[in-house]
């Protein structure tokens, strides 16, 4: 996912936040709120939920949510007596008010390259040549926030225009069409994978002919 707002563009595949250009760095626990505020804008997100996505299994004090959000406007330009972006919903939890505009560099596939995602319920996310980590590890390209998913559960390799996945001797199993994988097997478009109880879905995009191509080959 990669989405504009004023003068920010924060891209879930590179894991960045770019301000007027420049990169921000944020935490990976404020990287991965915006993320879940974004994704659920406009609508609010109840405190209990946004806790859970980003501490599954465990207790934090509500300062630990309110130190994130503070970390999220300061690197955005925002304020909380006059939010531009991130909303306070008294009594509730947050949500994302700004105007959103999706970046078309991160959904637009090369001309004749292949372009790989995995789709995690409303999330999109974009693959990368070589070794993909798929699990709770700060680091994953797939990062899964459940605690049923290991920290380096699985991997999708892409290399010479094929992907293959594997199990790194996971605790609940690597899935491929529900069947427990004990080897290394090759993806196709539109397998079922899952990790654990978790399910997601590889994806396979062509970049379409160009209107010039098109021309030429009607010529």
């Amino acid at each position: 996912m990669r989405k504009r707002f004023g003068n920010c563009v924060f891209d879930s595949g590179t894991r960045e936040l770019l301000r007027s250009d420049a990169a921000v760095a944020l935490s990976p626990k404020a990287f991965d709120l915006l993320e879940l505020l974004l994704v659920r804008a406009p609508k609010a997100v109840a405190k209990d939920e946004i806790q859970s996505f980003l501490w599954p299994g465990t207790f934090v004090t509500e300062a630990n949510l309110t130190n994130l959000v503070s970390e999220i406007r300061a690197a955005v330009g925002d304020s909380a007596r006059r939010p531009r972006f991130i909303r306070t919903v008294h009594r509730f939890g947050y949500s994302f008010q700004g105007e959103l505009e999706d970046d078309r560099v991160d959904d637009e596939p090369t001309l004749g390259k292949p372009l790989y995602r995995i789709l995690l319920g409303n999330r999109k996310i974009p693959l990368v040549d070589g070794d993909n980590l798929l699990g709770r590890h700060p680091d994953a390209e797939v990062r899964v926030e459940k605690s049923s998913v290991s920290r380096a559960h699985a991997r999708i390799s892409i290399r010479a225009g094929k992907a293959f996945l594997e199990d790194l001797k996971s605790r609940n199993g690597t899935f491929l069409r529900d069947r427990r994988l004990t080897a290394r097997v090759e993806l196709h478009d539109g397998d079922a994978i899952r990790l654990g109880p978790v399910r997601m879905t590889f994806r396979v995009f062509s970049a379409p002919a160009s209107t010039e191509a098109a021309s030429t080959a009607e010529d």
